[in-house]
C-alpha cells in the first residue's frame, strides 16, 4: 500500500519510518529544501545554525525510538550531558547555575530555603511517577475513544497524576522561595501556558529536565534529523524536497491523490504531518474538515517566538550553553502573552551559545548565539519591531556579559510570526502548537484521524500527544499503529 506523508518534521519522519518498517511503500513530500520541519539547519559565514529546537530532554524517548528499529542513538550522533544544565539570570544579574547532579541541586535549593532539599526529593519522587505513567502510558494513547481511559487502573493514575490541580498550586506545596519557584516553573514555558493554567501532571517535565538531564548532540540538533532521515531511507522511505502540497483530492470519501507544485502522487493512505489547520483550511474541501473556523478560533495557542541567529567574531564571557534571562517580571510578560496579547514591555528571553560545548559550529575563536523571546501568537512582526527588541535584549546581554557584542556581530538573521507562516504554514504564526491546558489534553485535542475521510490521518504538534520534540516523535509512532490497525498488510 502506498502512503504519502506530508511534511518531514519529527512526526513525519517518525510515522514514515514506522510504516515503511511495517511494509508500506512510503513517500514524504516536504515543502522546504531540507528535511526536519522546525528543526531545520542553515549555514552562513562559516556558522551552522539550528533553526528550532535547542534543548535535548527525555533522552529515553530518542533511545526507545531508535531501538524500535534495532538501532541506537549512538549509531547516528554523539551525546554529551551539560553540566551545569543551564544558567538562570535573575534581577540585578544574579546568576544561578543549575548543576546536573541531583544531590548538588538539592544542596543548592537547601542553601536558598531551609528544608527544601528533602522537599525537592519528595517532589521528584512524585514527578518520577508522573513521568513513568505519563510518558510510558498516557502519551501512547491515540485518544480516539473515551474507552481508552476507562480502566480502574487508569482512573487511579489520573488522580495520582494531579490532572485537575494546577502546576502553580502543586509546586507551592513544596517551596516558598521565589527563586526556586522560578526555576521549577521554567520548563512549563515550553508547554505553552502559565503555571496557573497547566495541570500539575507536567511536573514530569521537571523530572525529565533535572533527573534525566539536559543533553546536546555534537554537531547540533540537526544531527537528530540527519539520523532519522538516514534511518528512514534505510527502511525505503522516499523523501522528496521542494514539494509544496496544494491539494488533497478526495473521491467517494477516500483521499486518493496529493497534488503539489511539482506533480501528483496517488495514495492509499495519507498522513498529514503539516500544520493541522492549514491542511483542513487549504488542502481539503470544506465538507471534509474535522473542525470549522470557529473551533480553531477558540484554541489556546502556545507562544510564538522572535528569534535571532547571530554569528559573533569573538568569544563571549559568562554565557553557558543555555541561559535564561528571568531578570524581569515573569507575570507581566506572561500577561502580555496569554491575557492581553501584545509585544512585551519588558521581555524575558533565552540565550543559547552552543559553541560553549561544540566549537565545530563556528569559525575558530567565534561564538554562535541563538536568542529567543516568547511572544503572543498572531502579532504584526515588522522589521522595525524586530530591531527594537533586538536592541532591548542585546543591551541586557552586553550588560550581563560585561563586553560589547553588537559591534562583533558578523552575521544576523531574525525569524518570527510571518516566517513561521511562510515556511511551515503555521496557524497564527505559532512556534510550539497548542497550549497544554486541561481543556486541550488527550481526547480534547484535534483528532489524529479524519472523521470524514477514511484514509486520512494527522500527526504532529497540533494533535496528540502535543508539542515538543519527544511528543512529536511519539505522535508519529502512535499514528503509524492506527494506520496499521485500519489498513493492516
Amino acid at each position: 500500500m502506498k502512503v504519502i506523508v506530508i511534511g518531514s518534521g519529527f512526526s513525519g519522519l517518525s510515522v514514515a519510518t514506522s510504516l515503511a518498517d511495517k511494509g508500506y511503500e512510503v513517500t514524504i513530500l516536504e515543502k522546504n529544501s531540507v528535511a526536519g520541519g522546525r528543526a531545520r539547519v542553515f549555514q552562513a559565514e562559516g556558522f551552522t545554525f539550528d533553526m528550532g529546537p535547542s534543548w535535548y530532554w527525555m533522552p529515553d524517548v530518542f533511545d526507545n525510538y531508535f531501538a524500535k528499529f534495532n538501532k541506537k542513538t549512538s549509531d547516528y550522533y554523539d551525546l554529551v550531558r551539560l553540566d551545569p544544565s543551564y544558567s538562570v539570570i535573575l534581577e540585578g544579574n544574579e546568576t544561578i547555575n543549575l548543576p546536573a547532579s541531583i544531590d548538588k541541586l538539592g544542596d543548592l535549593f537547601e542553601s536558598m530555603e531551609a528544608g527544601s532539599k528533602a522537599k525537592f526529593q519528595e517532589f521528584l519522587r512524585q514527578a518520577e511517577y508522573k513521568y513513568d505513567v505519563g510518558i510510558n502510558q498516557f502519551v501512547w494513547k491515540p485518544s480516539t475513544s473515551i474507552t481508552e481511559f476507562l480502566s480502574l487502573k487508569l482512573l487511579y493514575d489520573v488522580v495520582r497524576l494531579d490532572v485537575f490541580q494546577s502546576f502553580a498550586s502543586h509546586i507551592r506545596k513544596f517551596f516558598k522561595d521565589e527563586k526556586i519557584l522560578k526555576m521549577m516553573e521554567f520548563p512549563i514555558l515550553f508547554l505553552g501556558a502559565t503555571p496557573e493554567n497547566t495541570p500539575a501532571m507536567y511536573s514530569l517535565m521537571n523530572y525529565a529536565e533535572m533527573k534525566l538531564g539536559t543533553w546536546y548532540p555534537m554537531g547540533g540538533m540537526f544531527k537528530i534529523v540527519e539520523g532519522m532521515v538516514k534511518l528512514a531511507e534505510e527502511k525505503g522511505v522516499k523523501i522528496l524536497l521542494n514539494q509544496n502540497v496544494q491539494k488533497i483530492e478526495v473521491i467517494d470519501g477516500s483521499a486518493k491523490k496529493v497534488i503539489t507544485n511539482q506533480g501528483e502522487f496517488m495514495a492509499d493512505v495519507i498522513v498529514a504531518s503539516a500544520d493541522y489547520h492549514h491542511v483542513e483550511d487549504k488542502l481539503l474541501g470544506e465538507e471534509y474538515r474535522n473542525y470549522d473556523e470557529e473551533y480553531w478560533k477558540k484554541r489556546v495557542m502556545a507562544p510564538s517566538s522572535l528569534l535571532f541567529y547571530l554569528g559573533i567574531n569573538k568569544r563571549i564571557p559568562k554565557l553557558l550553553h543555555h541561559n535564561l534571562f528571568f531578570d524581569e517580571d515573569f507575570k507581566v510578560h506572561a500577561h502580555e502573552i496569554y491575557t492581553a496579547p501584545q509585544w512585551p514591555s519588558k521581555p524575558l528571553f533565552y540565550a543559547s551559545a552552543p559553541t560553549k560545548t561544540d566549537e565545530s559550529i563556528a569559525p575558530e575563536g567565534c561564538e554562535n548565539v541563538f536568542l529567543l523571546i516568547p511572544v503572543a501568537p498572531d502579532l504584526e512582526d515588522s522589521e522595525e519591531t524586530r530591531e527594537k527588541y533586538y536592541h532591548i535584549i542585546m543591551e541586557r546581554l552586553e550588560k550581563y556579559c560585561g563586553v560589547s557584542i553588537r559591534d562583533a556581530v558578523v552575521f544576523k538573521r531574525s525569524y518570527a510570526h510571518s516566517d513561521f507562516k511562510a515556511d511551515y504554514n503555521a496557524f497564527r504564526g505559532n512556534a510550539y502548537g497548542l497550549a497544554n491546558t486541561l481543556m486541550q489534553t488527550a481526547l480534547l485535542k484535534p483528532s489524529l484521524k479524519s472523521k470524514k475521510v477514511k484514509n486520512l490521518f494527522y500527526t504532529g504538534q497540533l494533535t496528540v500527544p502535543g508539542p515538543g520534540v519527544p511528543p512529536s516523535l511519539i505522535s508519529g509512532l502512535v499514528v503509524a499503529e492506527e494506520v496499521n490497525k485500519a489498513f493492516s498488510i
